[in-house]
């Protein structure tokens, strides 16, 4: 094992999914220590993963572990630096799952400490299947940079890109599954309510899934020309509206990560 104890200073999705993608590959430590404000969440994990500790309302427990989690909202980090600052190990790594806080500021906020990685991680992690871009400090050796680099392979794909391309990616890929999950599952009701099975449904579903995105990859076409492949168009009418809610709520909420 890679490290000997994990800490998730944040109890919400992304640890739960952080947990799940590594259990299901035997990648957790015996010793795992999650805190979070809300005894209520703390639970619903330790259901679920009943050989965690816990620690509510005190960060300052899985912060003293050999690699550390910070699965924080932006607004809640800055008050969580402060608060387990005296706790970390010198040879322990922190990796910020938050978009907005820059390894530099991190390590201002944590007293110097600069062995730090920022991850922007993504729901399909859960399965295995994430695609998680990383930035490594320049505290991180390359010995512990490929210690890295082979648990978060666990959890999908994890390049490594420049820091500043990091909020990019919080909406793109992060945020990403959400844009589509809705539309599937509506497609699947649809599906079973025109007389397909749910095997049938789900099953065309992938399919088309797949297919669209190897057109994408290999046709050469433009995206005019491959939208122009299908000519019946049902939602044609509201696409403009739909282009105009990703590029504006989108375009918003980058500039609010980026500060």
């Amino acid at each position: 094992m890679a490290y000997k104890s994990m800490g998730f200073v944040g109890g919400g999705r992304v640890t739960r999914i952080l947990l799940e993608g590594l259990n299901r590959k035997k990648m957790l430590p015996p010793a795992v220590v999650v805190s979070d404000a809300s005894g209520e969440a703390l639970q619903k994990l330790k259901e679920k993963f009943p050989k965690i500790q816990t620690a509510e309302g005190d960060n300052t427990k899985p912060a003293a572990q050999d690699l550390v989690f910070l699965a924080l909202h932006p607004p809640a980090v800055g008050g969580v630096l402060a608060e387990i600052k005296g706790s970390m190990n010198p040879g322990a790594v922190l990796v910020s799952l938050a978009p907005r806080f820059t390894v530099k500021a991190l390590s201002e906020a944590l007293g110097g400490f600069d062995r730090i990685v920022r991850m922007i991680p993504n729901a399909p992690s859960f399965v295995g299947e994430g695609y998680n871009p990383v930035a490594y400090g320049p505290g991180i050796t390359r010995e512990e940079k490929e210690k890295l680099s082979k648990l978060f392979k666990k959890l999908g794909d994890c390049p490594e890109v420049d820091e500043d391309k990091l909020e990019a990616y919080a909406i793109i890929t992060a945020m990403g599954p959400t844009y589509l999950w809705f539309q599937l599952f509506e497609l699947f009701e649809l599906g079973k309510s025109f007389g397909l099975t749910e095997k049938q449904a789900w099953k065309g579903i992938k399919k088309m899934l797949k297919g669209a995105v190897e057109t994408v990859d290999e046709s050469g076409l433009t995206p005019e020309e491959m939208m122009d492949l299908v000519p019946v168009k049902p939602l044609g009418e509201d696409e403009a509206m739909i282009r105009n809610a990703y590029r504006t709520k989108l375009t918003g909420l980058y500039q609010k990560l980026k500060g």
